[in-house]
């Protein structure tokens, strides 16, 4: 019996030692989780083409030697926020016309953010340090890269502002204010040649300054995921709180319809189910927080009848009204070209059931809550579709750009632009 205790004693020792001992290498930390679909495309032709016309694969290895080089959490964070805001301004002074072209892709392009984020992405998800690394700390450090590689945290506060000539600008005087979203390239499965002319807009416009009926303003803008599970925990809300008190616009933009703008009306309080840009589908009420005050319908208050009235580029602009709901009282969803009608629930808004509508109905519901309601200009506008030329149509065979393919992605990007300058000189609309 004392020759068991003691074999007991020396194992139960030796376990406690194994379990308090620092481990090197992969097994510190956490199990690293798989690469997630969408960085599972990475490895493809098309993306590797892109990253390689634009030079925006040096970033890329460059980040993966640095994070590998990390010696604690605190340096690999360092590196993550550093790494990913310099991915962001190296974007927005490519698509500016600032440094070097870094390859033949034309500047205006969008998809070499897109896609350098996605490898440095993989590469923190995958990363096996030499120190522990908790999966709390890996998450951060993702969303660290996420926000500052997206110029979510690259918004530039009213009190910092300056003049061209480096002075000061008062809160409130000399210039004023916009604030406009885009989003990543998406259907990525249907075409992986995807660009989003949302996306290469912020990109264009970024810290740029407009001058308006009201006299100037300078845009400030943001990229977001095509992806249902940052939307519900927050990611629109936590980026536009700090600011819409701040602004004096702010329009929200999409890719929409074939061949024309839309300035969306109304917006609903539903997701419709389409797969994310990780094949994720979700078919729910938006889900928001303090949801017993969530209304179905919020409404854009861009003053839309000066925008489609006004000449702002060679595709048409709509005011459109149009949206899906359930009637109070009813059970089967009617398209109502003019509106909602009273008590009615929500299936789709003017912008749809997708994202596009999700990032709208929750920036106007935030300007609500916030009491801007009358006071602060802001919804959404659906882009035109960004189309290939007429020969370079097959995603199996066509080339990742064509002339005409950026002619019209710098004429939507144009179009904005000048959408957003009418709409800065107009009033608020109710």
């Amino acid at each position: 019996m004392n020759s068991i205790r003691v074999r007991i004693g020396v194992l139960g020792l030796a376990l406690l030692a194994g379990l308090s001992a620092p481990t090197a290498g992969a097994a510190a930390s956490e199990a690293a989780p798989a690469p997630t679909v969408e960085e599972q495309r990475l490895d493809r032709t098309v993306p590797q083409e892109i990253l390689r016309r634009s030079g925006f694969d040096a970033p890329a290895t460059e980040f993966a030697r640095d994070l590998d080089a990390a010696s604690s959490y605190a340096q690999a964070r360092r590196i993550v926020v550093r790494e990913g805001s310099a991915l962001w301004r190296r974007a927005v002074e490519r698509a500016q016309g600032r440094g070097p072209t870094g390859g033949d892709l034309s500047r205006d392009d969008d998809r070499p953010l897109y896609w350098a984020r996605l490898s440095m992405t993989r590469d923190v998800r995958t990363w096996q340090p030499e120190f522990a690394l908790s999966e709390t700390q890996r998450a951060a450090l993702l969303d660290a890269l996420e926000r500052g590689s997206r110029g979510q945290t690259d918004i530039v506060p009213h009190s910092r502002l300056r003049s061209s000539g480096g002075t000061p600008i008062a809160q409130g005087k000399g210039i004023r204010r916009i604030l406009v979203t885009g989003f990543d390239p998406f259907t990525l499965d249907r075409d992986i040649r995807i660009s989003n002319p949302s996306g290469a807009t912020a990109l264009a416009l970024d810290g740029t300054v407009i001058e308006t009926a009201d006299g100037p303003a300078r845009v400030e803008t943001a990229v977001f995921p095509v992806r249902w599970r940052d939307f519900a925990d927050g990611t629109v809300e936590r980026t536009l709180r700090p600011y819409l008190r701040q602004v004096d616009l702010f329009t929200t933009v999409s890719q929409g319809r074939v061949g024309r703008f839309d300035v969306e009306r109304t917006n609903g309080a539903w997701r419709g189910g389409f797969g994310d840009n990780e094949n994720v589908s979700r078919t729910e009420t938006i889900p928001v927080a303090d949801p017993a005050s969530q209304p179905q319908w919020t409404s854009t208050t861009l003053p839309y009848e000066e925008i489609v009235a006004a000449d702002t580029g060679r595709f048409p602009v709509y005011d459109n009204t149009s949206v899906t709901e359930i009637p109070a009282g009813g059970t089967q969803a009617v398209v109502r070209p003019d509106g909602p009608t009273p008590g009615s629930s929500a299936r789709a808004g003017g912008g749809g059931d997708y994202l596009s509508n999700e990032i709208a109905y929750r920036a106007t519901l935030l300007r609500d809550r916030l009491g801007l309601h009358d006071v602060l200009p802001g919804g959404h506008v659906h882009t035109p579709v960004l189309q290939f030329g007429a020969g370079n149509t097959d995603p199996a065979t066509g080339s990742v750009t064509d002339p005409e393919f950026v002619r019209n992605r710098l004429d939507i990007i144009a179009q904005v632009r000048t959408i957003l300058k009418v709409a800065a000189g107009s009033p608020v609309t109710s």
